[in-house]
């Protein structure tokens, strides 16, 4: 039954494209430039993201990444994409859906990054509206979740531009930088969804 869809039927690789973005799951030979892009944008992350781990940028370190990703693909949890300008290969940031949940749930929740020297150019914008369709489409989503920190004003509007409702307010919701933060949560439903 489609709306109950099992793990083993989980697409062998998702690649949505439009708006002259391309979103994929990492790969290996995306190391070098995920590395540089994420090391010159650290400071600008850092004040939305949990704390690096030590061995974060090394090349073993992201071995590792890929190898949690390909579990959690595996087993229907989650499904990193990378997001590149189609014409030129250059990765503009991230984007996550993680903690899928299926059953009589059909959600999951998303998050994302943009390098600093992308952000607030409408990128992040356009990447969640081509991924989306396949959230609820090929993933067969009914609900699709954020959260972000109040005072992340950029994040806010990416998520409103995109159709998503403000839910509520968790407190100390999530360990952004070593402390616990308070997080906006916003829904988007299947059946609002407006791609």
């Amino acid at each position: 039954m489609a709306l109950f869809r099992m793990p083993s039927a989980a697409p062998a690789a998702l690649a949505p494209r439009g708006y002259g973005l391309l979103l994929r799951a990492p790969q290996m030979a995306d190391y070098v430039q995920w590395a540089e892009l994420r090391d010159r944008s650290r400071s600008y992350l850092t004040p939305w993201e949990p704390i690096w781990p030590s061995d974060d940028l090394t090349r073993s370190g992201f071995r590792r990444r890929l190898r949690r990703y390909a579990e959690d693909i595996a087993a229907d949890r989650s499904y990193p994409f990378l997001i590149f300008r189609e014409g030129t290969g250059e990765m503009l940031g991230g984007v996550t859906l993680a903690n899928v949940r299926r059953g009589i749930v059909q959600a999951g929740t998303i998050g994302y990054w943009m390098g600093e020297p992308h952000a607030g150019r409408g990128f992040m914008t356009a990447a969640l509206r081509v991924l989306l369709p396949t959230l609820f489409g090929e993933l067969n989503l009914h609900r699709v979740e954020a959260a972000c920190i109040p005072t992340n004003t950029p994040s806010i509007r990416v998520l409103e531009k995109c159709g998503f409702t403000r839910e509520g307010l968790a407190r100390r919701y999530l360990c952004i930088n070593g402390v616990w933060q308070d997080h906006l949560l916003f829904g988007l439903l299947h059946e609002d969804f407006r791609g």
